[in-house]
C-alpha cells in the first residue's frame, strides 16, 4: 500500500524524460543528501557513476549525463534558469572540475566518470551506482533505481515502509478502482472531494492551491512556449518544431501578451471539429517539444507523456468551458493525479517496465478521467473513460530513434490527447453498469502485457521504429 500524492503523480521539472532525466538528477540530490548525513562530505575526493540497463541504452539521447551532473552541483530542477544548464555543463566538461553541491570543488571528466553500463541492475531497469572516495582511502556507495515519473528508489522493501506509515494517515486509503468507487458511494462525494481530504491530511488548503496553482502555471507557460518557439530540436534528428507553424495558422492576427492572455484569445477562435482537432494536437505537441529541448515541463505522469493532461486541461479551457476557473483546473489535477497513482501502485508509469503504454496510456486515461468529472460524470463514468482509454494503448511500445525523446514520442502525447477526450464522451454517454471492462481488469492487464512485452520495446532502442528508422533517414 502507497501513500501517492497528488503531488507525486504530477511533478515540475526538466526534459526530456522523467525516468532517464529528472530520476537521475534526484538520485544525484539524494546522494548528496546521504554524504552529509553520514558527516563525510568534506572528505570527499572523487565520485563516480555508473549508469545501467535503459539508462545506458538510452541515457546519452535522454540527457541522463547531464542531469546526473545538474544533480551533483544542486541545483534544483523545480527553480534552475533553463538557460543556465549549458553553460554550468559545458564549464565542467572544460574545465574537467565538477563543484560538488555548489560547496566542494572536486576532479571530475564526464567521458571517464559517468560510465553507461548496458546489463541491467536487479529490481528496475534504470538502475545507477554512486562511488565516492574519501580522503582516507574509504568509498562510499549506494545504487538507487529511477522508477518511472521522477520517483526513486533505494529498494522496493525500504520505500514501502514509508509509504506504509504515511498511507495509514489518509483518511480514505486507496489502492484500487473498487476501494475509490465503495469510499466515493460511503461518503457521497465525487473523486475529486475525495482526493481532496486525502492531500488535507499532508498539507494545508493553502499548500494544496499553491502547489497546484504552480503547477498549472508551468503547464500553461510550457504550452505558451512550445507555440511561440520556432526552429529544429536538439539531437541530431533535426526535427522541426511543429507546434509553431501550426499555431500561427489557428491564432490568427489577435493580440495578447501573456499566456493568461493568449488562453482568452483562442476562446475567441473559430470552433469546428478539425479546429478543435488542430488546437488540442498544437497544445500537446508544445508541451512536449519544450520537454525535448530540456525545457521545464509537468510529469504527468511522467516527461514523455507531459502533453497529454495540459492539452486536455486546456481543451476544456478553452472549447467546453469559457468560464473556467481555478476550481475546475484543480478538480481535475486532483482527479488525474488519483487515477495515475491507482497505476503506479497495480501497474507501473515507467517506460522501461512497460513500454509507452506505461507513460502515454496512463496519461490518457488520466486526462479522460478528469475531464469525465469536468464534463459532469459520475465517479463510476469518470473511472469508465480511464479504462476506456488505457484499452486502446494496451501494448504500445517505447521504442525512440536515436534514444531521444522526440520520434514518436512528441506525436504520441497528441494521440493520447485526443483519445483521452473521446474516451470521456464515450463514458458520459453510457451506462456503466453495462461496462464489460473495470479499470482494474485493465490496469492488471496493462502489467501483464509490460511483463510479457519484449525488453527491445521498453525504452531501450533495439526494436520498433528505433531500429527500423535509420538516423540517416532523418
Amino acid at each position: 500500500m502507497e501513500c501517492i500524492s497528488v503531488f507525486d503523480m504530477l511533478k515540475i521539472g526538466i526534459g526530456p524524460s522523467s525516468s532517464h532525466t529528472l530520476g537521475p538528477w534526484r538520485a544525484a540530490e539524494r546522494f548528496i543528501g546521504e554524504l552529509n548525513a553520514k558527516n563525510v562530505f568534506h572528505s570527499i575526493t572523487s565520485i563516480r557513476i555508473e549508469a545501467y540497463g535503459s539508462l545506458a541504452l538510452t541515457g546519452k539521447g535522454h540527457a541522463t549525463d547531464i542531469a546526473l551532473m545538474m544533480g551533483l552541483t544542486g541545483a534544483d530542477p523545480v527553480t534552475v534558469p533553463i538557460e543556465n544548464i549549458e553553460g554550468i555543463i559545458q564549464k565542467i566538461k572544460e574545465l574537467k572540475i565538477l563543484r560538488l553541491n555548489n560547496t566542494l570543488e572536486l576532479p571530475f571528466d564526464p567521458k571517464l566518470d559517468i560510465v553507461f553500463v548496458r546489463e541491467f541492475l536487479p529490481f528496475h531497469a534504470n538502475g545507477m551506482i554512486f562511488k565516492a572516495t574519501l580522503a582516507n582511502g574509504k568509498k562510499i556507495k549506494e545504487t538507487y533505481y529511477s522508477i518511472g515519473g521522477g520517483f526513486v528508489v533505494k529498494e522496493e522493501r525500504a520505500i514501502s515502509k514509508k509509504n506504509i506509515k504515511v498511507f495509514k494517515t489518509f483518511p480514505f486509503p486507496i489502492q484500487n478502482g473498487v476501494e475509490l468507487l465503495a469510499a466515493c458511494k460511503t461518503e457521497q462525494k465525487s473523486i475529486s472531494e475525495l482526493v481532496l481530504e486525502n492531500e488535507r491530511s499532508l498539507r494545508t488548503d493553502a499548500e494544496i492551491d499553491e502547489g497546484l496553482h504552480h503547477i498549472w502555471d508551468t503547464m500553461l507557460g510550457s504550452m505558451y512556449t512550445g507555440c511561440h518557439t520556432e526552429g529544429h530540436l536538439p539531437g541530431g534528428l533535426n526535427v522541426r518544431r511543429r507546434a509553431y507553424d501550426s499555431h500561427l495558422k489557428l491564432i490568427g492576427d489577435h493580440p495578447y501578451s501573456t499566456p493568461e492572455e493568449w488562453l482568452q484569445t483562442i476562446r475567441k477562435t473559430e470552433v469546428k471539429f478539425r479546429s478543435i482537432l488542430k488546437w488540442v494536437s498544437c497544445f500537446a505537441l508544445s508541451v512536449n517539444e519544450v520537454n525535448a529541448s530540456l525545457g521545464r515541463v509537468v510529469t504527468a505522469p511522467t516527461n514523455g507523456s507531459a502533453g497529454v493532461i495540459p492539452a486536455v486541461l486546456m481543451y476544456y479551457m478553452v472549447i467546453e468551458n469559457h468560464e473556467a476557473s481555478f476550481d475546475h483546473i484543480k478538480q481535475f489535477l486532483l482527479v488525474a493525479g488519483e487515477v495515475g497513482s491507482i497505476f503506479k501502485k497495480g501497474a507501473t508509469i515507467s517506460a522501461a517496465m512497460g513500454g509507452c503504454q506505461a507513460e502515454i496510456g496512463v496519461s490518457s486515461s488520466m486526462a479522460a478521467a478528469a475531464l469525465t468529472e469536468l464534463m459532469g460524470g459520475t465517479p463510476e463514468q469518470v473511472l469508465m473513460a480511464a479504462e476506456i482509454a488505457m484499452e486502446h494503448h494496451l501494448g504500445l511500445t517505447c521504442d525512440p530513434i536515436g534514444g531521444l525523446v522526440q520520434i514518436p514520442c512528441i506525436e504520441r502525447n497528441s494521440m493520447g490527447a485526443i483519445k483521452a477526450i473521446n474516451a470521456a464522451e464515450l463514458a458520459l454517454d453510457s451506462d456503466p453498469s453495462n461496462a464489460k471492462v473495470p479499470l482494474d481488469k485493465v490496469v492488471n492487464t496493462m502489467w501483464e502485457t509490460a511483463k510479457d512485452m519484449s525488453t527491445k520495446y521498453k525504452e531501450t532502442s533495439e526494436g520498433g521504429l528505433a531500429v527500423g528508422v535509420y538516423l540517416s533517414d532523418c
